[in-house]
């Protein structure tokens, strides 16, 4: 399919009603067509793997486009410097998240830019570092312990940002690194005890919120299994 045909095909799908309901769901609705994410999986199926195709639908800036984008990309034609590109655009925390969980967490640069990114001030791509972290703890079943615990240190650097966007993706990150294996999570327990001590507010959020998790018998039980 060439990008005017997918665009169009995404037109034809959009909802306006959706898009409200995004936004209440801090959405950015700029460009956005109000399509669900569940659609778009279906879309990007019929569709396949097309590199070029993912970087004209990007261009386009359309909100959903840019989520099929990650989708329809192959990992294995992204560079560090496409990578670079996108999340300097990100501007809504659902692409940032698709983005991060779809396609760059597939990437052999994926470790890199999440140090990277996590020295950045934009917040958007400060939250990419994190979210790219958590995604990495649930989908890269190869990475060894010692590839998560050399971010501990990225994630107490960040634990004291304020910012809505960026302190819950260092959450996310700590919990899900947290239930990846009995090990990770007696360390993840104690760095976020280290966290709590903090003389931050959102330190002691991600730090409560990850331990109440982490601790508690769901996960406890799973990582006993």
């Amino acid at each position: 399919m060439t990008v005017d045909q997918v665009l169009d095909e995404l037109h034809a799908r959009a909802n306006p009603d959706n898009v409200a309901g995004m936004a209440r769901f801090g959405i950015n609705s700029a460009q956005t067509l109000g399509i669900s994410v569940t659609e778009l999986r279906r879309l990007a199926r019929t569709i396949g793997r097309d590199h070029q195709l993912a970087l004209d639908l990007w261009a386009s800036g359309i909100h959903e486009a840019r989520i099929l984008a990650s989708l329809v990309d192959e990992p294995d034609c992204v560079t560090p410097e496409q990578m670079d590109a996108w999340v300097a655009d990100f501007d809504s925390w659902d692409v940032c998240d698709q983005v991060c969980g779809n396609l760059f967490d597939r990437t052999p640069f994926a470790f890199d830019k999440v140090v990277e990114w996590s020295y950045r001030d934009e917040e958007f791509v400060r939250r990419a570092a994190f979210a790219l972290l958590a995604e990495l703890a649930i989908h890269d079943k190869r990475a060894p312990d010692d590839r998560f615990l050399a971010c501990f240190s990225l994630i107490v650097a960040a634990a004291t940002d304020e910012r809505n966007y960026v302190k819950k993706a260092v959450n996310w990150a700590l919990r899900q690194i947290g239930k990846r294996n009995p090990a990770l999570n007696v360390r993840a327990i104690e760095l976020a005890h280290e966290i709590q001590q903090i003389d931050s507010r959102a330190a002691r959020w991600i730090a409560s919120d990850a331990l109440r998790e982490l601790m508690g018998a769901p996960v406890q039980e799973k990582l006993q299994r």
